[in-house]
């Protein structure tokens, strides 16, 4: 009932105030690029993809004053599912961290929620054949750590990360098979 409350009172401070967004916050990455096509190691293991599975390493710099944590989402807008898919969703890296990568284990903080596949961390990307579709990998740098338990849904986290967010940036790559 605790965590619900605390929610609720994030709810109704959100829907007050809308996060300014700090220039020179920037997301870069040695593994995709904007604009262009996803290695197979991002690829999906799986519904008829054959991939690694790996997520990409990422790294941020500039983050603005007053930040506590971040959370990394991807997220591709063109599933053909009304709503779209996430593919990651991690929260609460903390906010000394200046980039993940797949050969570190994510820091003991950090909560990962279930992906649209029905498993908890990265899942790559699958899109139908012959469609082409983007994957949007977002740095969000966060005012606050999210009280936010695992099974939450991806909405209610990309609420409450959007809710708190004082500088985000996006890398926005594509995949066709």
């Amino acid at each position: 009932m605790k965590t619900i409350s605390k929610i609720a009172a994030t709810l109704a401070l959100a829907s007050m105030t809308s996060p300014a967004l700090a220039d020179g916050f920037t997301l870069t990455s040695p593994d995709i690029a904007e604009g262009a096509q996803l290695d197979s190691n991002h690829v999906f293991q799986g519904f008829g993809c054959e991939g690694g599975n790996v997520a990409p390493a990422l790294n941020w710099s500039g983050a603005p004053e007053g930040t506590k944590s971040f959370a990394v989402t991807v997220y591709d807008p063109d599933a053909p599912t009304g709503s779209g898919w996430w593919h990651w969703f991690a929260i609460n890296i903390p906010a000394d961290a200046t980039g993940i990568s797949p050969a570190s284990p994510l820091h003991s903080s950090v909560t990962e929620l279930r992906n649209d596949y029905g498993a908890t961390g990265f899942g790559g990307a699958c899109p139908p054949e012959g469609e082409v579709h983007r994957y949007q990998f977002t740095v969000h740098a966060l005012s606050t750590t999210l009280e936010l338990e695992g099974n939450v849904s991806n909405a209610l986290a990309g609420f409450m990360v959007n809710a708190n967010t004082i500088a985000s940036d996006t890398i926005t790559a594509v995949y066709a098979r």
